[in-house]
């Protein structure tokens, strides 16, 4: 007789075990595809063909099994498929060039902008760590989807070599004869590490002729990544102070638990030990840049302090409550502990600049360890790993909203003109960010509220001397 043909079913008890194993193994299989190509899961072609593949795969094995494993192979198929198009869905979000993001939050290209919308902001092209390459490169993206002209101050030979090493040159030349880049040459900058004071000896200083640009109209806010104090500096001497303010304050924007809310915390760095007065000139600028650009109807200012009690706090912060308490030209909201500064509670807070640099750089870390802790406390199996890929767009989103490369830099208020000071280690991200802020203070006629504001600080300073005498 013939051998028997080897039965290939499957009694009936165990076929629905056999069915659910091999979905196991395909999704196992994905999880660990995605493990050893982190970068290609970036991209979701490639994610949703690797998963069409893996299907396709799985169902002819399926196939050549028999009928039940036939079943089996076209479930999984079905599995796997479907994991890649969600994994398509997913990974969409992140595909898009963060720098198109930034735009008002648009994920898509930028809408056309009219020539007479834009507005010239001088940027230095030799401020910072790297520069001038990543500046450069800032800029470059800026005026395709910032309604802005760049003045691009620079010296010629490093500008030159920073082309060529980052492959710039057609951007450039594109950007040029569109007249969106204007290229000026400049002398020996200032360096990160040199005295503030060496803005006086090098008057043909990047950072310079950028301040110069904006005293003559040419430009009409300035930006740079360089050394803040010499930044500071060339601003007082080049630009000078407003009337009626004693010292310049640099505010940052600071998240807060809303999403649509920012609040300016001012100062962050620019002077160490403060007066009460000063402390007071900087809630009146911070209230006037909330008021006119971050569109805060009644913006809500608060003192830095350690306890919400009017008698708490160092000998600063007991002599400027009541001058903060007693001024009816903004909402005092009383002290702001460092538990409610990003509350929401609060649209302007003030401090001395020693403690503002040290709010400022805890914030500069909060982004990178949250996301580290979240790292290392997501399941380690199987389900956590492709629990983790679902939750790749949200965690995305938070290091967006705490990361500064997202904020660009910070205001330099009191100064005759608009002016943004960058992180040193600015890259591309950054400075677009920084010029979208300098853009927005610039057109939104904030100098002219800041004008006023020093006028009536005049007449006041004026009256109280009338009255004393």
């Amino acid at each position: 007789m013939p051998p028997k043909e080897a039965d290939n079913t499957v009694p009936g008890p165990l076929r629905p075990r056999t069915s659910r194993a091999k979905p196991s193994r395909a999704i196992r299989r994905l999880v660990v595809w995605y493990r050893r190509n982190a970068t290609v899961t970036r991209v979701v072609g490639t994610a949703t063909a690797a998963g069409n593949v893996a299907g396709s795969v799985v169902g002819v094995a399926g196939n050549v099994a028999g009928a039940a494993g036939s079943m089996a192979g076209t479930m999984a198929g079905s599995v796997v498929s479907g994991a890649g198009t969600v994994a398509g869905t997913v990974l969409t979000p992140l595909v898009f060039d963060p720098l198109r993001r930034l735009q008002q939050g648009q994920a898509g290209m930028a809408a056309e902008i009219a020539d007479t919308e834009r507005l010239w902001v001088a940027v230095d092209g030799m401020g910072g760590d790297e520069a001038p390459g990543p500046i450069l490169e800032g800029c470059l993206s800026a005026v395709e989807l910032l309604p802005l002209r760049v003045r691009f101050v620079a010296e010629t030979e490093p500008l030159q070599r920073a082309v060529a090493e980052l492959g710039l040159q057609e951007a450039l030349a594109s950007a040029t004869e569109r007249g969106l880049i204007d290229l000026v040459s400049s002398g020996p900058s200032v360096g990160m590490h040199e005295e503030a004071t060496v803005v006086r000896r090098k008057r043909d200083a990047s950072i310079n002729l950028a301040m110069d640009l904006v005293k003559r109209g040419e430009a009409t806010a300035v930006y740079s990544a360089g050394n803040s104090g010499a930044v500071m500096a060339s601003a007082i001497f080049r630009l000078g102070r407003l009337k009626g303010i004693d010292r310049p304050a640099i505010g940052a924007l600071f998240p807060t638990k809303d999403p649509s809310q920012q609040v300016l915390v001012l100062d962050v760095g620019a002077n160490m030990d403060c007066k009460p007065e000063w402390l007071h000139q900087f809630a009146l600028l911070g209230n006037i840049y909330s008021r006119d650009v971050l569109q805060v109807a009644r913006p809500r200012v608060g003192l830095v302090n350690i306890g919400e009690e009017e008698c708490k706090g160092n000998d600063l912060c007991l002599r400027t409550y009541p001058l903060l308490a007693g001024d009816e030209r903004f909402v005092f909201a009383g002290n702001c502990e460092g538990r409610d500064i990003l509350s929401g509670d609060f649209d302007v807070v003030v401090c001395d600049g020693y403690t503002g640099n040290v709010l400022l750089k805890f914030l500069e870390s909060v982004g990178s360890v949250l996301l580290d802790v979240l790292r290392a406390e997501l399941p380690r199996g199987r389900r956590g790993k492709l629990g983790s890929a679902f939750l790749r767009s949200n965690l995305v989103r938070i290091k967006k909203r705490l990361d500064h490369a997202e904020h660009g830099g910070a205001l330099l208020l009191g100064v005759d003109g608009v002016c943004v000071i960058g992180h040193g280690s600015s890259k591309a991200l950054s400075v677009l960010s920084a010029l979208r802020l300098a853009h927005s203070a610039a057109s939104h006629g904030v100098m002219d509220d800041l004008h006023a504001l020093g006028a009536s600080q005049v007449q006041a300073e004026a009256a109280t001397a009338a009255a004393c005498d």
